[in-house]
């Protein structure tokens, strides 16, 4: 897979497909720009370059048609500020306006394309409108790793009438950390599971337990295992068609010898509700109709020791409901405990990146994963769509 160091820019037409999915108040104001600075560094690479810089991304899901709610030119304001120079808002992302806005650039020149789902063709992956897309430019760069798992028109047909289709700098280091992390890990390789569904990470599970050294389950996922070892987990949310599944998986981790870790006490509350009754008991002692919303102390002393020899650490899903002050604390706990391992540590998902912000420790992960689908998909030991279709695309130079 050919990236942007590898084409020559100075003078063409460059369109970079970034996720600027930011979110917005009410007022219209951006609330964490996290995902624009992170494409930054291609972005001033373009521009360092002579490029004529067009951007395209999506925000939101206005379901295929035009809401100004949800109109990036706020972030084309926050764009100004990074990149030091002028960006142009377009009116549109395809048609005559468009293409006689982009024949008007000059070397340097930055232009901003209108929200790419006010179009129902971007999410069908049509092939017109990749095809208008691409004729927008003379070198197309994908650096939008978050919607990679998707065969969007913007990221998939676009690479069938570019002229050069390649990555850019952050879907570069997302696909190089997660090859260092899964395919090519120094050992032992610890994955720490969690979040709400054993369905949404089921095939994740599958892979992983063919590649990990240890791993570790939490989250209300954690249920379901803790079930299918005869164990009554109370009112807690369980998939009840997953009980066997979830035995299979243990199962299956024995066989390979991947040391297996669960939840043994729990932070149990007698209702869904940040002020509910709770108290620490072991998995087994769960009271009736309580539900488990976080994994106990001695489960985060538990996963801290597996933690202790390991020297890559993949983590995708909070341990417990952290949202809620009284159910924070397991995760809270691993966030420290993964910030401060001498391993390589890659973390992904939407709630797991934002408990590691919440928690302060940020700048001590290795890498932190902007997507949360796609690292899912990677887990699943799938190929991204957009990532086929650019190798496909680069095969064709």
């Amino acid at each position: 897979m050919k990236t942007i160091r590898d084409v020559e820019l100075s003078g063409k037409r460059v369109l970079i497909r970034v996720d600027f999915n930011v979110p917005l108040d009410d007022n219209q104001k951006i609330t964490d720009d996290t995902r624009i600075r992170f494409v930054v560094p291609t972005l001033k690479y373009a521009i360092e370059n002579r490029a004529r810089l067009i951007i395209a991304s999506h925000l939101g899901r206005p379901k295929g048609k035009v809401a100004p709610k949800m109109s990036l030119a706020p972030v084309a304001e926050c764009l100004k500020e990074y990149l030091g120079k002028d960006v142009k808002m377009a009116t549109d992302c395809i048609g005559p306006d468009v293409r006689s806005l982009i024949s008007s650039m000059s070397d340097g020149d930055i232009v901003l394309l209108e929200n790419l789902r006010f179009h129902p063709q971007e999410e069908s992956n049509d092939d017109a409108f990749g095809k208008e897309l691409a004729q927008l430019c003379d070198i197309y760069v994908n650096d939008a790793f978050a919607v990679s798992h998707r065969a969007n028109a913007s990221v998939a047909s676009i690479t069938e009438y570019a002229p050069v289709s390649v990555a850019g700098f952050l879907l570069e280091k997302e696909l190089e950390y997660f090859e260092k992390a899964m395919m090519n890990p120094e050992r032992p390789l610890v994955a720490v599971v969690g979040g709400a569904k054993v369905s949404s990470k089921l095939a994740a599970l599958e892979n992983i337990i063919q590649r990990v050294d240890k791993l570790l389950i939490g989250g209300a996922m954690a249920n379901t295992f803790l079930k299918s070892r005869g164990i009554d987990v109370g009112g807690s949310k369980i998939e009840e068609n997953l009980v066997e599944v979830a035995a299979s998986i243990m199962n299956k981790a024995c066989e390979k010898g991947v040391k297996l870790y669960l939840p043994v006490d729990a932070v149990a509350a007698d209702s869904f509700d940040p002020n509910a009754v709770t108290k620490i008991v072991p998995v087994n002692e769960i009271p009736s109709g309580w539900m488990i919303l976080d994994v106990g102390p001695e489960t985060s002393l538990l996963f801290s020791e597996a933690l202790n020899d390991a020297k890559t650490i993949v983590w995708n899903g909070p341990l417990g409901v952290f949202e809620m002050d009284a159910f924070s604390r397991g995760t809270m706990s691993m966030v420290h405990d993964v910030a401060n391992s001498q391993a390589l540590t890659i973390v992904g998902g939407g709630d797991t990146d934002l408990a590691v912000h919440k928690a302060g420790e940020a700048d001590k992960i290795t890498f932190i994963s902007t997507g949360g689908g796609a690292f899912l998909e990677l887990l699943e030991g799938k190929t991204l769509p957009a990532v086929s279709a650019l190798i496909k695309a680069g095969q064709k130079t």
